[in-house]
């Protein structure tokens, strides 16, 4: 189960580039294109001619026609024409509200009444020039909340993440989770350590040593429906961790956009917003190259517990004081869909 009244990232811009874009989201199958003043629409991809799927046709003037017989339909749904045949009285097609923002396509796939721009989340690090981002996108198979869990706790950076970003010092430091309003919030410091692979290239990234101690951070925010932003970074030891000055660490934001595609498969929007040299294109390459790494890794882990889980629906998962994160996260999602279920409106958007 999954929220539905509220905004999801449903693709990049550049997916949007050559032709339609089929994508399902919640449950819900889509076609993404761009109209006739270049902005993004979304309709139910589906033809009412034949019910074949829109987007194996084309965009042609901001409208889509149909790849198997050339029906045309608009940005709201409703068929415009087809060569030849009368469709005065075909059905219009669902439509969805899609708004561009934040170098992303945001899509509502609930109750379009509710859909209100407004309830975007602010992203900060997206329209500050004193910020670089670069990102990606997988497609997995697994319950969208087991990778909350998974982002939520950051424990299994030592065992899935080795070479990359683990080390021991994550297992001996025990996180601290809070809760307030609908964010969840978990946390751990690590001080006087030295730092991982991943977090040696980012300090040399930043012009700063990479062979001395350092204070690490992880700062895990879940808001709902399913964004995970992780405040990340190193600051050479001693000189005030997360609140160092900038000259003297590299930090970051880990971007986690879960969107669920069905039941147990997501479509995963990650990437790394940085303040530091934002203006260093081969830094942002070298960093997204090993950001794309690391979330590789992830993905048979989650794969393979999703079958695990699936093929012992009986059983209970375990809970221990490391799940924290993702059990508060999961209990506002239930109480979210309870809410929705029984006719309750939007979901608010949180600042970032």
């Amino acid at each position: 189960m999954f929220p539905k009244n509220t905004w999801y990232v449903a693709c990049t811009p550049d997916e949007l580039e050559q032709q339609p874009l089929g994508r399902q989201i919640c449950g819900e199958h889509m076609v993404f294109f761009r109209g006739p003043q270049g902005e993004v629409a979304a309709v139910e991809n589906y033809c009412p001619h034949r019910g074949a799927p829109l987007s194996l046709g084309r965009v042609v003037d901001g409208q889509l026609v149909c790849g198997y017989h050339g029906l045309v339909m608009g940005c709201d749904g409703k068929t415009v024409e087809m060569p030849g045949q009368r469709v005065r009285g075909f059905p219009a097609n669902k439509n969805y509200r899609a708004v561009e923002r934040y170098g992303f396509i945001w899509v509502w796939p609930g109750d379009q009444a509710l859909a209100d721009p407004a309830l975007i989340p602010h992203l900060e690090w997206a329209v500050s020039d004193q910020w670089a981002y670069g990102g990606g996108l997988f497609h997995i198979n697994c319950d969208y909340r087991l990778m909350i869990d998974n982002l939520m706790d950051l424990t299994h950076e030592t065992y899935v993440h080795a070479s990359s970003i683990g080390q021991k010092e994550i297992d001996e430091i025990a996180p601290v989770t809070s809760v307030v309003g609908d964010e969840v919030v978990t946390t751990r410091h690590m001080e006087n350590i030295m730092a991982p692979p991943f977090w040696r290239m980012a300090l040399r990234g930043n012009n700063l040593a990479d062979d001395v101690p350092v204070d690490r951070w992880q700062i895990c925010r879940f808001t709902p429906p399913s964004h995970v932003l992780i405040e990340v970074g190193v600051a050479h030891a001693g000189q005030g961790g997360y609140e160092a000055d900038a000259s003297c660490k590299a930090s970051s934001i880990v971007v986690d956009f879960i969107t669920p595609e069905t039941e147990t498969s997501i479509w995963y929007f990650w990437g790394m917003a940085r303040n530091f040299n934002p203006a260093d294109a081969e830094l942002t390459a070298s960093i997204r190259e090993g950001q794309g790494k690391i979330f590789s890794e992830d993905l048979e882990m989650l794969e393979q517990q999703q079958r695990n889980l699936l093929r012992h629906p009986e059983r209970q998962l375990l809970k221990l004081n490391i799940d924290a994160g993702g059990v508060q996260s999961r209990k506002i999602l239930e109480r979210l869909i309870a809410a929705e279920a029984a006719g309750g409106g939007a979901l608010i958007a949180s600042s970032h």
